[in-house]
């Protein structure tokens, strides 16, 4: 790089009418015919893998035979029992690792049965129909919860505890309820405002109140809710986002990849949208490839997202990866970033102290003896934009000044999310030790409001 070049990051870099073909459904749904064929291929396993292996234990087999009986109303309920949020996880839910992992067809012929298209089929029939709300409220208990977060676990919680009966007021800092399901997955994933039906579905079950912009900001706000409430949940998700820690990091043109896939998701007009000519995201992860992806369909030129580990380590998944490649995605693995370069530094690389980023210097990186080291080597991909995607945080120092217990900067619970201050559950991304996965959330969700229920209706 030896001469300066301006940054190029501006909106309308595709015609009008081509935004909606960019960002149409990634996964089309299944017509009724290929949904029957599809459901023929299931074995119908009476100690099936794939119930096991979804951590919500969906009765799969169950479920698929209904949509063979062209029976999708009774597919639906089965689904929903068991996952109140059936239909978002059929569309983002990683099933080539967990259910269609252990297929039986799979382990047999590598072709297993599609079990997330078919969830997806059974699910948005029903929430389509003259009567999607297929269950029915138990007589009020008299006994409220207080539910923070509106993402995933919450919304599993709340729906969970207003089917039993209890009244439920969720609090959430975003104007819209739905957390990442709404703000953070790529528009392709869930087109036509699917987070918002669901949350209405959801909400549909009677019981439940959102307060939106409300914020958890004090531990008294905290003390206040379990005054108030019988019990209370959090599920405020990662709010925060980690740093590079390098220098140039607060150039312009250099942001966090969930505030670049949230503004996209609430915008009105795509076309309005800034993007780089050339884009930088750091990163081996879903909201990676989201950000990547994203970016590329809204016409940058070249995107490449860098890891600073090997393929084995990517923590998205080998299909997330593939569709990132095929959307013309370059990949580049062993690269640690050491350096973000500023425009008034471009004709001579190093350190910017203002301006807009035009580059990134990568340090080549190597496994030596088991450890991950800089092999002296290093490279420059030229840049006018950077999307950080390298993992968030709770950073909320006001949980371990309400006393509750933390790990890995996370809330510690029990296995059913009870947590160390009585009257206290917590669950999803917020909660210690788990895959940070939108179904693993729901099922926290179900787990503690099964357990809130048990703790308000003992004698």
């Amino acid at each position: 790089m030896t001469t300066a070049q301006q940054p190029d990051v501006r909106p309308g870099r595709l015609a009008a009418a081509e935004y909606a073909n960019a960002f149409a459904d990634a996964s089309p749904r299944l017509t009724r015919s290929q949904a029957l064929l599809e459901a023929e291929r299931c074995l119908y396993c009476f100690d099936a893998p794939c119930t096991t292996a979804c951590p919500t234990s969906i009765d799969v087999p169950s479920f698929i035979k209904r949509i063979a009986d062209d029976n999708l109303r009774g597919a639906a309920r089965t689904i929903l029992e068991s996952n109140p949020l059936g239909g978002m996880c059929a569309r983002v839910c990683p099933t080539e690792n967990l259910c269609e992992a252990v297929c039986v067809r799979n382990t047999q012929t590598g072709n297993p049965v599609a079990i997330g298209r078919l969830q997806r089929h059974a699910v948005d029939a029903l929430m389509e129909s003259s009567k999607p709300q297929i269950f029915t409220r138990a007589p009020a208990t008299g006994k409220t919860v207080a539910v923070v977060g509106a993402g995933p676990a919450g919304l599993a919680c709340a729906y969970t505890l207003a089917r039993k009966g209890h009244d439920v007021v969720i609090f959430d800092a975003r104007p819209k309820a739905g957390g990442l399901n709404e703000y953070g997955l790529a528009s392709y994933k869930t087109p036509n405002q699917f987070a918002q039906a669901e949350v209405q579905w959801l909400l549909g079950i009677g019981g439940i109140a959102v307060r939106n912009d409300w914020k958890l900001a004090n531990a008294s706000q905290l003390d206040a809710l379990r005054g108030e409430f019988d019990a209370v949940f959090l599920a405020m998700g990662l709010s925060g986002t980690h740093a590079l820690g390098i220098p140039g990091e607060a150039l312009s043109g250099v942001r966090d990849a969930v505030d670049f896939i949230a503004e996209l998701r609430q915008s009105p007009d795509l076309s309005t949208l800034p993007v780089g000519r050339r884009v930088v995201v750091i990163g081996g992860g879903m909201t990676a490839v989201d950000a990547a992806v994203q970016a590329k369909l809204l016409g940058a030129e070249s995107v490449h997202m860098v890891y600073r580990r090997g393929a084995d380590d990517l923590s998205a998944s080998t299909a997330e990866q593939e569709w990132a490649q095929t959307n013309g995605i370059t990949i580049g693995l062993w690269l640690a970033p050491i350096e973000l370069v500023s425009t008034l530094d471009c004709a001579n690389p190093g350190v910017g102290s203002g301006g807009h980023v035009c580059a990134v210097r990568f340090a080549h990186q190597a496994m030596v003896n088991g450890r991950l080291c800089a092999t002296g080597e290093t490279t420059i991909l030229q840049a006018d934009m950077v999307l950080k995607a390298i993992g968030q945080q709770l950073g909320n120092p006001l949980l371990a000044e309400a006393g509750l217990t933390l790990q890995g900067g996370r809330i510690a619970t029990d296995a059913l999310g009870q947590t160390s201050v009585p009257g206290v559950w917590a669950g999803g991304d917020c909660r210690a030790g788990g895959l940070d996965l939108t179904v693993e959330a729901v099922e926290h969700g179900k787990q503690s409001a099964q357990a809130i229920h048990a703790h308000l209706t003992r004698t």
